[in-house]
């Protein structure tokens, strides 16, 4: 008697990060087959009708029906693992161990002990669905942290080359306005310094950081204060911050000066 492979469904509006996704799923997981891929909530519920799969990654921010959406219309006829820019102390709802989620960038060992757990659900023939008041929970949370100004921002996406980087927002080292694109300076693979470009207008980045960590410290110029090695004051109440393991000397302009009395 031959066995069914276990078969999957991946949706997210990112067509890239679905690829990405599946690719790692390949290599952490190569019995499964992912059968459909879909770009928001409504698709996903249309393929999963269709085919059925065993697994449904569902992103939970995407446009029209979002994955949370997507879930209670699946129910119990699958196992869900959502996937979330949003950390675990930031949505309590997975605090209660009955949602498996990804935690964008998706990790390789944390994939590997997602796709444990989902591995052993399916011996057990007990797939990990929420309650419908679990969901509605993890509605509302969501709701509350896209509203404006209340969720600062977690992560970016930049071009490198051929590929799209999901960059964590605190490895970033600062932030700078090059024309009409945004540099983003970063700790890359290894700590080593890292660049990328992005369209993203630095106006409407410093509204989504955290002001506890990111200062402006330029017209220019966003740093993060984690990333300060030390501060030289100059002439005309002017001043330079020098950063740790980089070499970028960046400015610190007369409006902004008083941010640094204390340090």
């Amino acid at each position: 008697m031959t066995t069914r492979p276990p078969t999957a469904l991946i949706a997210d509006d990112e067509p890239l990060l679905r690829a990405e996704l599946a690719q790692m799923l390949a290599q952490a997981w190569p019995a499964l087959q992912v059968v459909a891929q879909a770009r928001n909530g409504r698709e996903a519920v249309e393929q999963f009708e269709a085919l059925r799969p065993d697994l449904c990654f569902l992103d939970v921010q995407m446009p029209g029906l979002s994955g949370v959406d997507a879930a209670q219309a699946i129910g119990r006829r699958a196992h869900l693992v959502f996937v979330t820019a949003f950390d675990q102390y930031a949505l309590k709802a997975f605090e209660t161990g009955a949602l498996d989620y990804l935690v964008k960038p998706v990790e390789p060992a944390r994939l590997a002990d997602t796709v444990a757990r989902v591995q052993e659900r399916l011996r057990s023939a007990q797939p990990a669905t929420a309650t419908d008041a679990l969901l509605r929970e993890l509605a509302e949370q969501l709701q509350r942290r896209a509203a404006p100004g209340n969720a600062p921002l977690r992560w970016l996406r930049a071009s490198v080359g051929p590929t799209v980087r999901l960059i964590a927002v605190d490895d970033i080292d600062f932030l700078r306005s090059d024309e009409k694109y945004t540099l983003i300076a970063w700790r890359g693979d290894g700590g080593a310094p890292a660049e990328a470009l992005i369209r993203t207008p630095l106006k409407e980045l410093v509204a989504q950081l955290d002001a506890s960590q990111f200062a402006q410290v330029h017209c220019s110029v966003v740093v993060n204060l984690r990333a300060v090695s030390h501060i030289t004051r100059g002439e005309n109440e002017t001043a330079d911050i020098h950063l740790k393991g980089r070499h970028e000397v960046l400015p610190v302009s007369r409006s902004y000066l008083h941010l640094f009395k204390q340090m």
